[in-house]
């Protein structure tokens, strides 16, 4: 393959690439990911919305763990909080945050 066709390629593929601060957003979305304890509780999330003291019995976690965890997943907007009295109810945000933890499960357990 010449050069000339070599940098036609490389330079359509440059444009059909994200700008850099969408792949600097979906590195750090990904790296919400990397913690099993966060993975953990958005897979409880998956199943049922639940208060935090759920989450923590079900973990077996401290409640400050748990809020911690979901204060980060929420800054994410993975998770979502709706007042029920003096307590929160935890979901996740909408159907994407779903999608992806099914797209993950599909592939850690292609070969299982």
């Amino acid at each position: 393959m010449s050069d000339s066709k070599n940098k036609s390629s490389s330079n359509e593929i440059k444009k059909l690439l994200p700008k850099d601060e969408i792949i600097y957003d979906l590195a750090e979305l990904f790296k919400m990911f990397g913690d099993s304890t966060r993975t953990k509780i958005l897979s409880c999330l998956q199943i049922k919305d639940l208060y935090v003291w759920e989450i923590a019995e079900i973990l077996n976690m401290s409640l400050s763990a748990v809020s911690h965890q979901l204060r980060v997943l929420r800054g994410a907007k993975l998770v979502k909080g709706k007042k029920e009295g003096k307590e929160v109810k935890y979901s996740l945000d909408d159907d994407h945050v779903t999608k992806i933890m099914e797209c993950g499960l599909m592939h850690v357990n292609e070969d299982r």
